[in-house]
């Protein structure tokens, strides 16, 4: 039996930051993730590095950036000998047991053009060994267990139809019978045998959608109880705030977050029922997550695990009349990282507002079971912060990207905006104050200012922002150029040999 701590790291899926703390708290029952809080240390100025699944979790995964692994797509193949947190794990003696999905297109190099992993993006990262499928438009096991108990069980995407007439009726299964019900019990009767020192990453599915829910997580929430979408100006407005906005607004609309209604309107009831399913869907995930807690408590494991829980992106939920997560908003980013290490129990409790990304949490997980951090690897370990400390030259912004093409399929903005796939790209700079938003292909940039009205107004053309945008500019061209593709940059062909850069 091994004497290493074990490692939990869950990622729950589309889950907005201000579900867990923000405006939407107050609204949106999380119990057990809130209590977990108040027994590890919380990062709330934590962003996604990028956007959609497959991209932020590569992100994540890789602690790169996506102008380095460049995996910038649900299907966009990642390098298969790119170091991840899976592979590093393994030389530590782990091996990383994956309850979900890591959505990562394969390296065609490395298979023969007919093997079937090249059907689907929603393949496993290398160095996982997948303890349990669970992969939203397969999940076999899961449609086998519901098969068993006497369920008729449509086919991807009727799975995920409402059982009746309103898109708030509940699916056909019972809350007991759910897919985020299976996975947890699946990763519990598993763990239940493992010998100590097992390392599993644990992905819930929800709250993304199709949005829909088991009773009584359907209608948990009266809608007419919840607060409205932010939506500073009307459709109109926001299409004409920026060039970007025609497209997008087209791009995800609201009848696509749920499936077997293909009528249905932006109308602010309808808009106010998906967000009450969305949060069902988020309480329902928390209560399963402390079924987690409480088995790792009942078997003496609790404090002998570092547990990590984050998202992989948020969700607009109608913010600005946007859908999903495809936009420069910081909704689609805004992320919670709650990370216990049970080993610095003087810090739990504690609250970091210095700016964190999705990519500093592989390097932390791997700093904080002994490992080194690649030099592919664009984040910094946040082992000072669950310390109680600083670190030293901590960055004071964060840094997103968004791809919004694809050179298979043009998508609204190549068609719209006249752009070729290699030009529909955005960059986001979020400073104390500002945010910049840059986009390429010519298209025009947007500068938030946070003591103002925020995203609500673009203040870039203002003539005295003129220097704040030139400074936000240089801040970003820095860090593109401080982070280009790290893997032998410290590394130099001597005449003693291979020399690194010490860390």
């Amino acid at each position: 039996m091994s004497d290493r701590k074990n490692v939990l790291f869950v990622v729950i899926d589309q889950l907005r930051a201000d579900c867990v703390f923000g405006k939407l708290a107050g609204h949106v029952d999380m119990p057990n993730l809130r209590a977990f809080m108040a027994d590890a240390v919380s990062f709330q100025n934590h962003f996604s590095a990028t956007s959609p699944c497959g991209p932020s979790r590569v992100s994540m995964l890789t602690g790169q950036y996506a102008m380095n692994h460049r995996s910038v797509r649900n299907g966009t193949p990642i390098p298969h000998d790119k170091p991840n947190l899976a592979t590093e794990a393994r030389k530590a003696g782990y091996l990383p047991l994956l309850f979900g999905y890591t959505d990562s297109a394969p390296d065609p190099r490395t298979l023969d053009p007919n093997d079937p992993m090249l059907r689907s993006y929603e393949q496993v990262l290398p160095g996982f060994v997948e303890a349990l499928e669970m992969r939203l438009e397969e999940s076999w096991p899961w449609r086998a267990d519901l098969l068993s108990k006497g369920y008729d069980v449509p086919a991807y995407p009727d799975i995920f139809r409402p059982s009746g007439s309103s898109p708030d009726d509940p699916s056909f299964y019972k809350a007991e019978d759910s897919d985020t019900a299976f996975l947890t019990n699946r990763l519990i009767d598993d763990l239940r045998a493992r010998p100590k020192g097992w390392f599993a990453h644990l992905t819930y599915i929800r709250p993304h959608p199709p949005l829909v829910a088991p009773e009584p997580y359907n209608k948990m929430y009266d809608p007419a109880s919840l607060p409205e979408a932010n939506r500073p100006r009307d459709r109109a407005g926001e299409e004409a705030a920026h060039p970007f906005n025609p497209p997008g607004l087209r791009y995800q609309l609201a009848r696509q977050m749920v499936e077997g209604f293909p009528e249905l309107q932006d109308t602010p009831e309808n808009v106010a029922m998906l967000r009450s399913i969305y949060f069902g869907l988020a309480t329902e995930v928390d209560h399963h997550l402390g079924r987690v807690f409480d088995f790792l408590k009942e078997t003496g494991q609790y404090d002998n695990t570092l547990v990590v829980v984050t998202a992989d992106h948020g969700e607009l939920l109608g913010d600005f009349h946007f859908w999903g997560k495809s936009t420069y908003y910081d909704a689609a980013y805004f992320t919670p990282l709650v990370i216990r290490d049970p080993s610095l129990k003087q810090c739990f409790g504690r609250v970091v507002n210095a700016p964190t990304e999705s990519v500093d949490v592989t390097p932390t997980i791997l700093d904080m079971i002994g490992r080194d951090i690649p030099d592919t690897m664009d984040g910094r370990s946040l082992r000072p912060f669950l310390q109680g400390e600083t670190p030293q030259n901590w960055r004071d912004y964060s840094f997103s990207e968004l791809d919004y093409g694809n050179p298979v399929d043009p998508t609204v903005w190549q068609e719209e905006l006249d752009l070729s796939s290699d030009q529909t790209n955005l960059s986001i700079l979020r400073g104390k104050r500002h945010t910049l938003v840059h986009f390429n292909g010519g298209l025009p940039p947007l500068l938030f200012d946070h003591e103002a009205e925020g995203e609500n107004k673009d203040v870039s053309a203002e003539s005295e922002n003129s220097a704040t945008l030139l400074s936000m500019y240089r801040i970003l061209l820095d860090h593109r150029m401080t982070h280009e593709e790290g893997r032998f940059s410290k590394t130099m062909v001597t005449p003693v040999g291979v020399q690194r850069e010490p860390h």
